[in-house]
């Protein structure tokens, strides 16, 4: 009977022996990380001792929780876009990418129109080719309201249908009658052809709405437009809008801005200025400056603009872009509101329909539409 006495001894001496080396390993394994972040931190202190610029350590960025849908969450922690760092040559190549990714758009809008019951018509203005979005119920105060809308897509992606989905959601969640402008693009038409028609449609509109009725909204490049639009409304001395929201502007489309290089490579829609966005950038600008207030309105004078609301999240590439036009705007003596949401990249507000934070943000650019737009 003795052996299995010693068997349990054993057996007990072995378990203590173990849960020793377990603590003593995680005792160990705490000093060095320690150990780690001290020499981390006394390396960053050091690299960053002078004046100029900052110097991070790599890490990895988790998914935000706090605050945050799950429908959020999860474009948040989407992989890159696979046309990210797309690189044309020609302009049948850069055609062949807008296709391919309009079709995708596209395929969506009849689900959508659906969804937040909203009917689709095409018409030409001023001889520009437009879409006008009506929800099936408009409230009485928004009869009279009219809103333009100018889409995002790096002024080269977006054409015909494939800009519909962001005016469908602010004609559904807002309640609003909208008008889509589909202007012209690189590679075919440079600037300034969509500005030109941009502006077309506006001045068309002017003949039968009072200004004060009217609002002009747009996303990233949409955004940049609708700054340029005012911009130009003003130096060509026409009616200004009641109010704007653009949201995450371009409004510069130059690599300037310090989300640019603090939100590249975290941002998970644009991602670097220097794939196909610069390249874009460069070819819309078709030689002209890329400091022209026109294409980068950040450098236009914002003295006199209407009552403004701007969006953006804390991984957008563009947050710098939002911020800088949202101080000018109220260092000029503008109203302006500026919403930021956790985690979100470049325009995530408005990828789905389902996600609450996108009903947040139209619901939001609506009630800012209402406080300004007379009845």
């Amino acid at each position: 009977m003795r052996q299995p006495h010693r068997a349990i001894l054993s057996i007990s001496l072995l378990s203590i022996s173990l849960a020793v080396a377990l603590a003593a390993s995680s005792t160990i394994a705490h000093a060095q990380a320690a150990a780690t972040y001290d020499d981390l931190a006394k390396s960053e202190a050091a690299a960053n001792a002078g004046n100029g610029k900052r110097v991070a350590p790599l890490k990895s960025i988790g998914n935000p929780t706090a605050d945050v849908s799950s429908e959020m969450q999860a474009m948040i922690g989407a992989p890159y876009p696979p046309h990210f760092n797309a690189d044309p040559k020609t302009p049948a190549e850069w055609k062949e990418l807008i296709d391919r990714r309009a079709k995708l758009l596209i395929a969506g809008v009849p689900a959508l129109k659906a969804k937040l019951g909203v009917k689709v018509e095409e018409t030409k203005l001023a001889g520009v080719h437009c879409y006008i979005v009506t929800p099936n119920k408009i409230a009485l105060e928004n009869r009279r309201r009219l809103l333009i809308h100018v889409h995002g897509g790096g002024y080269v992606f977006g054409p015909g249908e494939a800009a519909l989905p962001e005016a469908i959601m602010m004609a559904g969640f807002g309640g609003f009658k909208v008008i889509s402008v589909d202007y012209r693009m690189p590679p075919d038409f440079p600037y300034p052809a969509a500005m030109d028609d941009a502006m077309a449609v506006w001045k068309e509109v002017l003949k039968s709405h009072e200004h004060r009725r009217l609002a002009i909204f747009g996303t990233s490049t949409g955004g940049a437009m609708t700054l340029a639009m005012v911009l130009r409304a003003k130096d060509e001395r026409l009616p200004l809008p009641a109010a704007i929201a653009p949201g995450t502007p371009w409004s510069d489309i130059d690599k300037i801005g310090d989300s640019y290089a603090s939100n590249e490579w975290v941002d998970n829609v644009l991602v670097t200025w220097d794939g196909w966005l610069g390249r874009a950038a460069r070819l819309y600008a078709n030689g002209t400056s890329l400091k022209n207030p026109y294409i980068s309105p950040i450098y236009g004078d914002f003295k006199g603009f209407p009552p403004t609301i701007l969006t953006s999240g804390t991984r957008d590439l563009f947050l710098s872009n939002t911020v800088r036009t949202h101080r000018k705007l109220r260092r000029a003596g503008v109203i302006a509101d500026l919403n930021v949401y956790e985690g979100q990249s470049h325009a995530q507000y408005q990828f789905n329909a389902d996600a609450p934070e996108t009903k947040e943000t139209f619901t939001d650019i609506a009630r800012f539409f209402d406080r300004y737009l007379k009845q």
